[in-house]
Protein backbone atom coordinates (compact mmCIF):
# COMPACT_ATOMS: atom_id res chain seq x y z
CA UNK A 1 0.00 0.00 0.00
CA UNK A 2 1.80 3.39 -1.21
CA UNK A 3 2.12 5.61 2.16
CA UNK A 4 0.06 8.63 2.73
CA UNK A 5 0.86 11.51 5.06
CA UNK A 6 -1.97 13.10 6.06
CA UNK A 7 -0.97 17.16 6.61
CA UNK A 8 -4.60 17.71 8.09
CA UNK A 9 -4.83 18.63 11.74
CA UNK A 10 -7.54 17.14 14.08
CA UNK A 11 -11.33 19.41 13.99
CA UNK A 12 -12.33 19.97 17.34
CA UNK A 13 -13.72 22.00 20.16
CA UNK A 14 -9.82 22.52 20.92
CA UNK A 15 -8.85 23.85 17.24
CA UNK A 16 -7.72 27.36 17.56
CA UNK A 17 -9.21 29.80 15.42
CA UNK A 18 -8.24 33.89 14.93
CA UNK A 19 -9.88 35.67 17.52
CA UNK A 20 -13.37 36.57 17.16
CA UNK A 21 -13.94 33.83 14.20
CA UNK A 22 -16.10 31.09 15.07
CA UNK A 23 -14.55 28.03 16.72
CA UNK A 24 -15.87 23.95 15.78
CA UNK A 25 -18.72 22.93 17.71
CA UNK A 26 -20.93 20.11 17.14
CA UNK A 27 -24.49 18.72 18.88
CA UNK A 28 -26.21 15.53 18.17
CA UNK A 29 -29.79 16.34 16.94
CA UNK A 30 -31.00 12.50 16.78
CA UNK A 31 -29.01 9.56 18.63
CA UNK A 32 -29.45 5.70 18.63
CA UNK A 33 -31.97 4.37 20.52
CA UNK A 34 -35.54 2.52 20.91
CA UNK A 35 -36.83 5.07 18.24
CA UNK A 36 -33.84 6.32 15.94
CA UNK A 37 -31.35 3.99 14.21
CA UNK A 38 -28.79 6.54 13.64
CA UNK A 39 -26.60 9.35 15.07
CA UNK A 40 -26.77 12.47 13.11
CA UNK A 41 -25.28 15.51 14.48
CA UNK A 42 -24.69 19.29 13.39
CA UNK A 43 -21.91 20.56 13.26
CA UNK A 44 -20.82 24.50 13.25
CA UNK A 45 -17.31 26.26 12.40
CA UNK A 46 -15.80 28.75 10.31
CA UNK A 47 -14.70 27.59 7.16
CA UNK A 48 -10.82 28.58 8.82
CA UNK A 49 -10.87 25.90 11.28
CA UNK A 50 -8.02 23.21 10.59
CA UNK A 51 -6.65 22.28 7.08
CA UNK A 52 -8.60 24.96 4.74
CA UNK A 53 -8.40 26.66 1.27
CA UNK A 54 -9.10 30.36 1.21
CA UNK A 55 -11.15 31.87 -2.07
CA UNK A 56 -10.43 35.02 -2.97
CA UNK A 57 -13.58 36.14 -1.78
CA UNK A 58 -12.12 35.75 1.64
CA UNK A 59 -9.94 38.86 0.21
CA UNK A 60 -12.09 40.73 -2.42
CA UNK A 61 -15.32 41.30 -2.51
CA UNK A 62 -15.40 40.71 -6.01
CA UNK A 63 -13.84 37.38 -5.50
CA UNK A 64 -14.94 34.17 -6.85
CA UNK A 65 -16.42 31.84 -3.80
CA UNK A 66 -14.76 29.01 -3.17
CA UNK A 67 -17.20 26.65 -5.12
CA UNK A 68 -16.69 28.43 -8.35
CA UNK A 69 -12.76 27.35 -8.26
CA UNK A 70 -11.11 24.81 -10.45
CA UNK A 71 -9.30 21.72 -8.48
CA UNK A 72 -6.31 22.09 -10.80
CA UNK A 73 -4.23 23.66 -8.32
CA UNK A 74 -5.41 21.50 -5.23
CA UNK A 75 -4.44 18.11 -6.90
CA UNK A 76 -1.28 17.36 -8.38
CA UNK A 77 2.57 17.58 -7.75
CA UNK A 78 4.35 19.59 -4.95
CA UNK A 79 7.27 20.44 -3.28
CA UNK A 80 7.99 20.34 0.54
CA UNK A 81 10.50 23.08 1.78
CA UNK A 82 11.39 23.14 5.58
CA UNK A 83 12.03 26.85 6.35
CA UNK A 84 12.61 26.71 10.08
CA UNK A 85 14.77 30.01 11.13
CA UNK A 86 12.29 31.47 13.68
CA UNK A 87 11.69 34.56 11.64
CA UNK A 88 8.38 36.21 11.04
CA UNK A 89 8.35 36.25 7.41
CA UNK A 90 9.32 33.79 4.85
CA UNK A 91 11.64 35.65 2.08
CA UNK A 92 11.94 34.89 -1.35
CA UNK A 93 16.34 33.55 -0.48
CA UNK A 94 14.90 31.60 1.81
CA UNK A 95 12.70 29.82 -1.03
CA UNK A 96 15.55 30.10 -4.03
CA UNK A 97 17.64 27.36 -3.35
CA UNK A 98 15.13 24.52 -2.99
CA UNK A 99 13.31 26.14 -6.21
CA UNK A 100 15.61 23.94 -9.07
CA UNK A 101 13.05 22.22 -11.32
CA UNK A 102 10.41 22.36 -8.78
CA UNK A 103 6.71 21.56 -9.92
CA UNK A 104 3.64 24.27 -9.38
CA UNK A 105 2.63 23.82 -5.43
CA UNK A 106 5.23 25.10 -2.72
CA UNK A 107 4.62 23.75 0.80
CA UNK A 108 6.73 25.78 3.53
CA UNK A 109 7.11 23.95 6.68
CA UNK A 110 8.20 26.53 9.16
CA UNK A 111 7.80 24.98 12.95
CA UNK A 112 9.07 22.11 14.47
CA UNK A 113 5.37 21.13 15.82
CA UNK A 114 2.22 23.20 14.23
CA UNK A 115 0.16 24.52 17.16
CA UNK A 116 -3.51 22.60 16.72
CA UNK A 117 -4.54 22.87 20.13
CA UNK A 118 -4.03 26.97 20.72
CA UNK A 119 -4.17 30.27 19.41
CA UNK A 120 -1.21 32.56 18.76
CA UNK A 121 -0.24 35.30 16.91
CA UNK A 122 3.29 34.51 16.88
CA UNK A 123 3.61 32.98 13.35
CA UNK A 124 4.84 32.76 10.22
CA UNK A 125 3.99 34.11 7.23
CA UNK A 126 4.84 34.92 3.69
CA UNK A 127 6.71 38.29 2.65
CA UNK A 128 5.03 39.79 -0.49
CA UNK A 129 8.08 39.60 -2.41
CA UNK A 130 8.17 36.27 -1.80
CA UNK A 131 4.97 35.11 -3.37
CA UNK A 132 5.75 37.54 -6.13
CA UNK A 133 8.74 35.76 -6.67
CA UNK A 134 7.04 31.87 -6.69
CA UNK A 135 4.31 34.08 -8.96
CA UNK A 136 6.99 34.39 -11.67
CA UNK A 137 8.24 31.15 -11.85
CA UNK A 138 4.54 29.73 -12.41
CA UNK A 139 3.73 28.79 -8.92
CA UNK A 140 -0.54 27.37 -8.94
CA UNK A 141 -0.94 27.26 -5.15
CA UNK A 142 1.11 27.95 -1.85
CA UNK A 143 0.78 26.42 1.55
CA UNK A 144 2.02 26.72 4.70
CA UNK A 145 1.87 25.29 8.40
CA UNK A 146 0.48 28.40 10.31
CA UNK A 147 -2.91 30.01 10.59
CA UNK A 148 -2.41 32.80 7.34
CA UNK A 149 0.13 33.87 4.90
CA UNK A 150 -0.46 37.25 6.40
CA UNK A 151 1.07 38.10 9.82
CA UNK A 152 -2.04 37.90 12.72
CA UNK A 153 -1.88 42.06 12.83
CA UNK A 154 -2.07 43.19 9.47
CA UNK A 155 -4.62 45.08 8.29
CA UNK A 156 -3.66 45.73 4.68
CA UNK A 157 -3.35 41.66 3.84
CA UNK A 158 -0.47 42.23 1.46
CA UNK A 159 0.46 38.65 0.83
CA UNK A 160 -3.30 37.82 0.65
CA UNK A 161 -3.57 40.49 -2.08
CA UNK A 162 -0.23 39.42 -3.99
CA UNK A 163 -1.89 36.09 -4.43
CA UNK A 164 -5.17 37.64 -6.01
CA UNK A 165 -3.03 39.54 -8.41
CA UNK A 166 -1.53 36.86 -9.88
CA UNK A 167 -4.37 34.08 -9.11
CA UNK A 168 -2.26 31.92 -6.77
CA UNK A 169 -4.71 29.17 -4.19
CA UNK A 170 -3.71 28.99 -0.99
CA UNK A 171 -3.47 26.39 1.61
CA UNK A 172 -3.18 27.18 5.44
CA UNK A 173 -2.86 25.47 9.13
CA UNK A 174 -0.95 22.20 7.31
CA UNK A 175 0.33 19.84 9.69
CA UNK A 176 3.96 19.03 7.68
CA UNK A 177 5.73 18.07 11.20
CA UNK A 178 6.68 14.21 10.11
CA UNK A 179 7.03 15.53 6.42
CA UNK A 180 11.03 15.84 5.08
CA UNK A 181 11.85 17.95 2.30
CA UNK A 182 11.38 16.92 -0.99
CA UNK A 183 8.74 16.34 -3.96
CA UNK A 184 5.33 14.64 -3.33
CA UNK A 185 1.82 14.64 -4.63
CA UNK A 186 -0.76 17.09 -2.73
CA UNK A 187 -4.63 15.72 -2.66
CA UNK A 188 -5.92 18.65 -1.00
CA UNK A 189 -9.76 19.22 -2.12
CA UNK A 190 -12.39 21.88 -0.90
CA UNK A 191 -15.87 21.56 -0.76
CA UNK A 192 -18.65 22.69 -3.72
CA UNK A 193 -19.53 25.41 -1.07
CA UNK A 194 -21.05 27.71 -3.76
CA UNK A 195 -20.82 30.95 -1.81
CA UNK A 196 -17.97 30.67 1.21
CA UNK A 197 -15.12 32.46 1.12
CA UNK A 198 -13.19 29.37 2.54
CA UNK A 199 -13.24 25.49 2.31
CA UNK A 200 -11.95 23.01 4.84
CA UNK A 201 -10.13 20.18 3.17
CA UNK A 202 -8.42 16.87 4.35
CA UNK A 203 -4.87 17.44 3.11
CA UNK A 204 -2.61 14.02 2.10
CA UNK A 205 0.64 13.96 0.58
CA UNK A 206 1.60 10.70 -1.45
CA UNK A 207 5.10 9.44 -3.08
CA UNK A 208 4.49 11.22 -6.86
CA UNK A 209 3.09 8.55 -9.12
CA UNK A 210 5.55 7.64 -12.04
CA UNK A 211 3.00 9.54 -14.67
CA UNK A 212 3.77 13.19 -13.70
Amino acid sequence: MQQLWDISPPVSAQSPVFPGDTPYSRKWNATIGPHCPVNVSQITLSPHVGAHADAPLHYSNRGAAIGQLGLEPFLGPCRVIHVLHGRALIAAEDLLPFLDQAPPRILVRTCAQANVTAWSDDFAAFAPEAIEFLARRGVLLIGLDTPSIDPANSKTLDSHQTILKHDIRVLENLVLDQVAAGDYELIALPLALADADASPVRAVLRRLPATY
